[in-house]
């Protein structure tokens, strides 16, 4: 800091923190157990009403250049100390420039909070996080976290909005693609290790993130998979399916929350009081602050909630501290406290959380903790965090169907590339990539050349566009991921794929979405492949060339036909930055895939939602061919069952699963009981396997489903070793939320599975008593 142009009353709240730091007693003696809590009232009391208001103010600056950080409407505002923090700036040298404005220019010297959307990496980018869910890796996705911490918090950032953790069984959501499937177990197992790997033990050292889990709360629910809009379920689905993984992410000790768009139980979630203090601060005991999502706050309105002034003393009466983007806190509050519609002691409250996150950042200690030029130097897209990438990419993508083993190819003879997908850099990373240099990514076609070398021909030919529709594929395509159309009509597309495709050995069609029709805002009613892609996937069939299908998707896709006619289809999601070299390890057999879904994939987009840990009705299919059955709960023209199930996925090689084996039949509430299965190898190819272990409660108070993910573990089996996988079960794998809200779990039988999806299982019994 320049002690030349120091604001003087910084060193009186610099004092005021080492003295406080001096004279406060531990942590256990405060009242709300916050270490910084003498500090920040010492602060709070400094403060004129418009300086509070200005600390819960959330603006975005955009990615304004140095020179406008001086002389910037924004720039005003914070000198005034009307702003607490910004997002969506980056780099060293325009976060030094706009935080210096707030230490060094306004009144009191309060430092900023810069937040970013780093959602599945910051410049080296990893699969999006859809895909990512399919490793079941968790040490690996910690790691992932923690490697986007540090390259964002050496480019200035020290806070992210992730992870996000909506569950969804609704695949025309495009923020599908955000979250980690349609489970609650395992979502709970990602949030923990995203929130570990981005905050690590310390939040105050220079290289982690304050992590902010979204979105609170059941934002994956929203009818008709049709983004933002209202969601309605009863209490006993909330607790049971929908709300465990924001409670990982609160106990595994996540700083910030961020509120939904939707409404609950009639009330949008940003002015939701029961959601934001007694289920959030009172029952779960959170202690971070609650942020607004984007305009969350002046959105009401359209709600139907009331006026700017109406909704903001809502939101921060029920629990919201910080207004992103609306300005509603910082123009309309103080009116509210003139009229006595809010308290001075619930701004002071919301200002003590914003100033308390502050204090774990270290940013009182040094503002400029983050703006270190060597840091942004040495610690971003560097080798080794590409190769990083690069081994994530393929441990996360799934093989859906390999016939006669076509798949891994041959590093030899002619290979056809063909397809919109193929050679654009710019749609590798897929959605939430805002920090990622697109051009950067590998495409496949650079992938396939590096791997291969000399050792084959790779020819390459676009063959369709994305869409026939123009205008639906430039809505897929924004954020400048377009790929651009030449003066070629579709015929010659073609006739240029086909004429490549009749000269080589095998055809590696590249196909399925572009980067931004999942996402944000990409809710689809279509699950089809784009018919463009069809026509072209079904011509390269027609050459009799053996096909493989690299699929790119945001969220399942119905993919009947494909799955009919294509001898192997791969699923690689949007892999990130090393896509190319990523799919070419996988395609070519240095890479044995493992990965498996976290989503299930319908037949027909008539099925949705579908998902593998639904309840029985009373009149449930009584076949398992998928033959039709009057009076019972199927469909006239389409089988029950997906497509694909959650936790289905091949590998290059076979494995075999032996029957349970249980240490015993009976369970108390104080021991546990070891279920055990042997795996065995039974292919050409060492592999990894995710073993699965599913229960299902037989009898409940209630209705319970047919079956629930309990535990899992990834392991790798040498080609023609056994492995032994155990795993432990006590009463609390048997708990659930009952009519009244108890957590607990009742007296019966319980089946046990184990398999290698949640369609494939071994089965045995087991016995609760208390």
């Amino acid at each position: 800091m320049n002690k030349k142009t120091i604001n003087p009353l910084y060193t009186i709240v610099l004092f005021i923190t080492i003295f406080s730091c001096n004279t406060s007693t531990n942590t256990s003696s405060t009242s709300s157990n916050n270490p910084f809590e003498a500090k920040v009232d010492s602060i709070i009391k400094l403060m004129t009403l418009e300086e509070k208001l200005g600390q819960l103010n959330l603006p975005s600056s955009g990615d304004i250049t140095t020179g406008q950080a001086q002389s910037s409407n924004i720039a005003k505002k914070i000198e005034e100390g009307k702003v607490g923090g910004l997002f969506n700036i980056k780099t060293v040298e325009k976060i030094r420039a706009v935080q210096q404005i707030a230490v060094e220019k306004s009144r009191l010297g309060i430092p900023l909070i810069f937040g970013m959307d780093v959602i599945h990496g910051y410049k080296t980018t990893f699969p999006i996080p859809l895909g990512l869910s399919t490793s079941w890796d968790m040490p690996m996705i910690e790691k992932t976290a923690r490697v986007a911490a540090q390259e964002a918090s050496a480019d200035g950032i020290n806070w992210t909005f992730s992870p996000m953790v909506d569950v969804s069984r609704d695949p025309r959501w495009g923020r599908i693609s955000e979250g980690n499937g349609e489970d609650a177990y395992l979502g709970s197992q990602i949030a923990k290790a995203m929130v570990k790997g981005y905050q690590q033990d310390n939040l105050s050292d220079n290289n982690t993130l304050m992590s902010c889990v979204k979105h609170f709360a059941l934002y994956g629910a929203s009818e008709a998979g049709r983004d933002y809009n209202t969601v309605d379920m009863s209490k006993i689905r909330m607790y049971n399916e929908y709300l465990p993984p924001y409670k990982a992410a609160i106990d595994q000790g996540v700083g910030s929350v961020m509120a939904s768009f939707n409404e609950i139980d009639g009330i949008p979630a940003t002015g939701n009081k029961w959601l934001l203090t007694d289920l959030l601060r009172t029952d779960w005991k959170f202690n971070g602050f609650v942020v607004s999502d984007y305009t969350g706050v002046s959105e009401m309105i359209d709600h139907g909630m009331g006026d700017l002034q109406q909704v903001s003393a809502l939101a921060l009466s029920a629990g919201t501290d910080m207004d992103m983007v609306s300005e509603g806190f910082l123009n309309t509050l103080k009116k509210s406290v003139e009229e006595h519609k809010i308290s001075i002691a619930e701004i002071d409250l919301a200002v003590k959380r914003i100033l308390t996150a502050k204090y774990q950042l270290g940013l009182f200690d040094d503002p400029y903790k983050y703006c270190n030029e060597e840091r942004a130097k040495t610690e971003i897209f560097t080798k080794e965090n590409k190769d990083f990438a690069r081994k994530v990419s393929a441990e996360s993508m799934v093989l859906l169907k390999n016939e006669n083993e076509t798949l891994p190819l041959k590093k030899s003879g002619t290979i056809a590339l063909i397809g919109p997908l193929a050679n654009t850099a710019v749609n590798m990373a897929g959605t939430w990539s805002v920090a990622t240099d697109q051009e950067k990514s590998i495409t496949v076609l650079d992938g396939l050349k590096s791997v291969i070398g000399d050792k084959a021909n790779i020819n390459y030919a676009k063959g369709s566009n994305v869409d026939y529709d123009l205008t639906l594929e430039q809505r897929g395509t924004m954020f400048g991921k377009d790929i651009p159309r030449d003066n070629k009509t579709d015929k010659q597309l073609l006739d240029e794929a086909l004429a490549i495709a009749n000269k080589s050995d095998v055809i590696v069609a590249t196909l399925g979405e572009a980067a931004e029709y999942s996402g944000e805002s990409s809710s689809r009613t279509n699950l089809d492949i784009p018919q463009s892609q069809k026509d072209l996937l079904n011509a390269l069939l027609k050459t009799g060339k053996p096909v493989v299908l690299v699929l790119f998707t945001g969220r399942p896709l119905v993919l009947v036909e494909e799955d009919k006619n294509v001898p192997a289809i791969l699923n690689v999601w949007f892999p990130g930055s090393e896509a190319g070299l990523a799919i070419a390890d996988v395609l070519f057999g240095d890479f044995n895939p493992s990965a498996k879904l976290t989503t299930t994939f319908p037949r027909h987009v008539g099925q949705i939602p579908l998902f593998y840990n639904h309840k029985n009705t009373g009149r449930p299919l009584g076949n398992t061919d998928g033959k039709f059955e009057k009076f019972r709960s199927n469909y006239l023209d389409v089988r029950n069952e997906p497509l694909y199930p959650f936790g289905y996925g091949l590998s290059y090689t076979t494995f075999k699963y032996s029957p349970i084996k249980l240490s015993k039949n009976n369970l108390n509430s104080t021991d546990t009981i070891t279920v055990s299965v042997d795996v065995s190898n039974t292919g050409n190819y060492d592999g990894k396997e995710v073993v699965q272990l599913y229960i299902r409660d037989l009898i409940g108070t209630v209705t319970r489903p047919v079956k629930e993910l309990k535990g899992f573990q990834k392991i790798f089996i040498k080609k023609g070793e056994t492995v032994t996988v155990d795993f432990k079960i006590s009463i609390e794998d048997l708990k659930f939320y009952n009519y009244d809200l108890d957590y607990i779990a009742e007296d019966g039988d319980f089946e046990i599975f184990v398999g290698t999806d949640s369609n494939t299982t071994r089965k045995a019994v087991i016995t609760l008593t208390q």
